[in-house]
């Protein structure tokens, strides 16, 4: 879907993307991770052509970004960035069709999109449609943010820091907006971090950079058992791996099937999350439970912590 060969940015004598090469597989969440200067907003940028690069270049579904105008790529690819960016003086409604006008969209054509963005976040049009900037949460400024970028039916999304500024309850719900998203539309996402929490809940692979340079391009599972030098194993972090691994695996994927005593968890837990559960309640197994209630077996302590050790 993605094709990064080579791109490197230069500003004078400084290198800030040092010879990046990698490959983005359509319908994947891509989380580029690194410490602040590590060039991976700088690389975000160079995707839609808002940074041009110094060498190299970068190819969706086959055809290099160069042979089009920048503001017309930039049109067919989606851009969230923290703070949302919303143009205040516009309602909510203005907002999400902004990029669908610029494309010559007709009026019902918009309309319909634009309910449908607002219903698929959960803002019901009569009451946010006519809404300004001002009038929402910081919450709902994010998904109106995210809607507008969706708006034209982009095959790609990039999003550069897009929910540093949000409180963790809030946070929690835009990852499952975003992993939702993903789902019912297919798109193609990259995602700049330097949280690599937030990386491990959202990414199917993790590129850490550092310097200029990707370290490592893996999934976050093998970013935490096989890390390619100290570096990655000290942003993966040294002292809760095993947590973080257990995090990346629900209750439904390992479940045993069978009754049990305990309290009740939902299938879509974390082991992370279960394990918890336990330890608070003193209990040493747990019954899952689907997505109707109804038990679909168990999990012990002692399975969820031979979860934690690397195979």
């Amino acid at each position: 879907m993605i094709g990064i060969e080579e791109l490197t940015k230069r500003y004078g004598e400084a290198t800030v993307v040092d010879s990046v090469s990698l490959t983005i597989a359509r319908n994947s969440l891509t989380v580029i991770v690194g410490s602040s200067g590590s060039g991976k907003s700088t690389l975000l940028r160079m995707l839609n052509r808002l940074v041009e690069p110094t060498r190299g270049r970068v190819l969706i579904e086959g055809r290099d970004t160069t042979r089009e105008p920048a503001h017309l790529l930039r049109r067919r690819i989606g851009y969230v960035i923290q703070g949302h960016g919303l143009f205040p003086h516009r309602t909510v409604a203005e907002n999400i069709a902004t990029v669908p006008r610029l494309l010559g969209w007709d009026k019902a054509r918009i309309g319909t999109r634009v309910r449908e963005l607002l219903e698929v976040f959960q803002l019901e049009p009569g009451r946010f449609a006519q809404a300004f900037p001002h009038q929402l949460s910081g919450g709902q400024q994010q998904r109106v943010g995210i809607a507008r970028a969706l708006a034209a039916e982009p095959a790609v999304l990039l999003m550069d820091e897009p929910f540093g500024a949000l409180d963790p309850i809030t946070r929690a719900k835009a990852h499952e907006d975003l992993l939702d998203i993903r789902r019912r539309f297919g798109t193609t996402i990259v995602l700049v971090t330097h949280d690599m929490d937030e990386a491990f809940r959202l990414a199917d692979r993790v590129a850490v950079m550092s310097q200029g340079r990707i370290l490592q391009y893996d999934t976050p599972s093998a970013l935490l058992t096989h890390p390619a030098d100290p570096f990655v194993s000290r942003m993966t972090g040294v002292a809760d791996r095993a947590m973080r691994l257990l995090s990346l695996t629900t209750a439904g994927e390992v479940l045993v099937p069978g009754g049990s005593q305990g309290p009740s968890v939902p299938e879509t837990a974390s082991l992370r999350e279960v394990l918890s559960q336990l330890l608070w309640c003193g209990a040493d197994s747990a019954v899952v439970l689907d997505a109707n209630g109804k038990p679909r077996g168990h999990l012990t302590v002692a399975a969820i912590l031979a979860r934690g050790r690397p195979e």
